[in-house]
C-alpha cells in the first residue's frame, strides 16, 4: 500500500506504483521492452497492434515502406503471448489496438476480459491506417469512436483512448465526448500545444489523464501535473535512465509535498481542481468566471465546500481569513494565519496538502457527477 499512499492512483483496479508510463510505439513496445524498464514505470501501453484484416493489411503496407510493425497471422494468439509474459509484473498493462470496426475491439476484450486496459488508437496518422478506419480517422469521425468505446465497455473492461491534440475540431469537446461515451482514460499526445492543452482537457472531463510527448524531465512532468495530468508517458525517450530519473524525482516530490499533481492556484493558471485552494467569492478574481463556466453559483460553491470539509482537518481554522482551512491557499503561498493554524492543530504541510487533494476529488465529483446525472435524466 506504500505506492497507493504516495500517489492514490488506481487503473483497472490496480495500484499504479508511479505516475510514469510507457506509450506505445508500433513494432517496438512489447512485453520484452516493458520488462526491461519495469522497475521505474507504473503503466505501459504495448503495441500498437493491428487486430483485424484491414488494419493488418495496413501494417504490412507500412512495413514494406520501412516502418516497424508487429506482424502476425493470429492477433489473439500473439496478444495472449504478450499478456502472459507480463502477468507477473507489477506494471499496469494496456493494449494499444488498431481496428477497423468496433466488434474487432470487442473480440479482443472477450478473449482477455479485465486482464488489461484496452486502448483505442485514435492517434496514428499513417495514411494506410486512416484508410482502414482507425487512428486519426476516429478523431475526424467521433461517432465511430463513440461506437468503439461503447463496444468495449459492453464487455465490462477498462477503456483508454489515445488522441493527438489539434486534429479534432475541438479537443475539449472531444474529451467530453470520450468521457460521456464511457471511456476511463484519455492519453493525449500534446504535439506542440504544451501544458495549456492538458488544462483544457482536464477542465472538460474527469477521466484519468495521461500527458504524452517530450515529457522527459522532472520540470516538464510537474508542468503537466500542475495542469491536470494524472500520469505522464514517454515513447522515444523511454530509456531506463530517463525513466529512473523521472520516477525518483516524482516520488521524492510526492513524499515531501503530499500531493504529487497538485494544481497551480486558479489565479496562476491552474485547472478546476484548484477550487480546493480558492477563498470565498467576495472580490473580482478568476474564481468568479470559473464558477460561471462550470455552472456553479456562488451560493452552491460556498455551501458545497463547507459541507465537504465537515469532520475533516480542514473544517477548523478560526484564525484564518475566512474561519476555515477550506478557504486557504496552496502551501507554497506564504500565509502566517494558515501556518499558525496548522501548527496549532499539529497538521504538517504534507498532511494539509493531502486533505486539499481529497477536497479537490470531492469538487471534481460534484461538478462531473452532477452533470452526468443531469444528462441521464434528460
Amino acid at each position: 500500500m506504500e505506492a497507493y499512499d504516495r500517489f492514490e492512483l488506481l487503473i483497472n483496479d490496480r495500484i499504479v506504483k508511479t505516475p510514469v508510463a510507457i506509450a506505445s510505439m508500433a513494432g517496438i513496445v512489447d512485453a520484452a521492452y516493458v520488462l526491461e524498464r519495469a522497475d521505474h514505470i507504473g503503466a505501459a501501453f504495448i503495441g500498437g497492434y493491428s487486430i483485424d484484416a484491414p488494419t493488418l493489411e495496413a501494417s504490412r503496407r507500412m512495413a514494406e515502406e520501412g516502418r516497424k510493425e508487429f506482424l502476425y497471422d493470429d492477433p489473439i494468439e500473439a496478444l495472449g503471448r504478450e499478456i502472459d509474459a507480463l502477468r507477473q509484473s507489477d506494471v499496469v498493462v494496456g493494449l494499444n489496438l488498431r481496428g477497423s470496426a468496433p466488434d474487432s475491439y470487442a473480440e479482443v476484450a472477450r478473449a482477455f476480459e479485465d486482464a488489461v486496459v484496452y486502448e483505442i488508437d485514435a492517434h496514428c496518422r499513417q495514411p494506410a491506417m486512416i484508410e482502414a478506419g482507425c487512428g486519426e480517422y476516429l478523431l475526424r469521425n467521433p461517432a465511430k469512436l463513440v461506437e468503439t468505446i461503447r463496444a468495449l465497455k459492453a464487455e465490462d473492461v477498462t477503456v483508454s483512448v489515445k488522441i493527438r491534440a489539434g486534429v479534432a475540431a475541438d479537443d475539449a469537446a472531444l474529451a467530453r465526448t470520450v468521457w460521456k461515451a464511457g471511456a476511463d482514460i484519455i492519453q493525449v499526445d500534446l504535439m506542440d500545444f504544451g501544458h495549456n492543452k492538458v488544462r483544457q482537457i482536464r477542465n472538460a472531463s474527469p477521466l484519468t489523464l495521461i500527458a504524452n510527448n517530450s515529457i522527459t524531465t522532472f520540470e516538464k512532468a510537474m508542468d503537466a501535473f500542475s495542469r491536470g495530468a494524472d500520469l505522464v508517458s514517454l515513447a522515444r525517450k523511454s530509456d531506463p535512465w530517463t525513466l529512473a530519473g523521472l520516477d525518483a524525482a516524482i516520488t521524492r516530490a510526492a513524499e515531501e509535498g503530499g500531493w504529487y499533481n497538485a494544481p497551480k492556484q486558479l489565479c496562476r493558471g491552474g485547472d478546476i481542481r484548484a477550487l480546493a485552494f480558492c477563498c470565498m467569492p467576495v472580490k473580482p478574481c478568476p474564481l468568479l468566471p470559473a464558477l460561471e463556466r462550470i455552472g456553479l453559483s456562488r451560493e452552491d460553491y460556498l455551501k458545497f465546500k463547507q459541507e465537504a470539509v465537515k469532520e475533516t482537518p480542514l473544517d477548523d481554522g478560526k484564525s484564518t481569513c475566512f474561519g476555515s482551512l477550506a478557504w486557504c491557499c496552496k502551501i507554497s503561498s506564504p500565509c502566517m494565519f494558515r501556518n499558525m493554524t496548522l501548527e496549532q492543530r499539529g497538521l504538517s504541510a504534507r498532511e494539509y496538502m493531502r486533505c486539499k487533494h481529497h477536497l479537490a476529488d470531492k469538487i471534481m465529483h460534484r461538478i462531473f457527477d452532477e452533470e452526468e446525472s443531469a444528462d441521464e435524466s434528460s
